[in-house]
């Protein structure tokens, strides 16, 4: 029986800092480009620094794919420059 594997990708970052505005141009072309969204966690909430904690996320902004079925990361992109379009859209389903 053939497993299926769902993952769940998001950025992590601040809102309010030096690098959202290239998040929030990265996320509005990524849907414009895939039509799929990206889901975003902000780190200053208590569900966001969980996660933080979770994954040893420790630099902004972080874009990271999970696979939901064994909680292991695929990937993770750390810092500027953001990962490509391409890059990303492999993990969102």
């Amino acid at each position: 029986m053939v497993q299926w594997s769902y993952m769940r990708t998001f950025v992590v970052y601040k809102e309010r800092s030096d690098h959202a505005r290239d998040v929030e141009t990265f996320l509005h072309d990524f849907t414009k480009q895939t039509g799929k969204q990206i889901d975003t966690v902000n780190p200053d909430t208590p569900d966001g620094a969980q996660l933080c904690t979770t994954y040893d996320i420790m630099q902004y902004p972080t874009v990271v794919a999970v696979n939901v079925n064994t909680g292991t990361i695929q990937n993770i992109w750390q810092g500027l420059p953001l990962p490509t379009i391409s890059e990303v859209s492999y993990y969102v389903s």
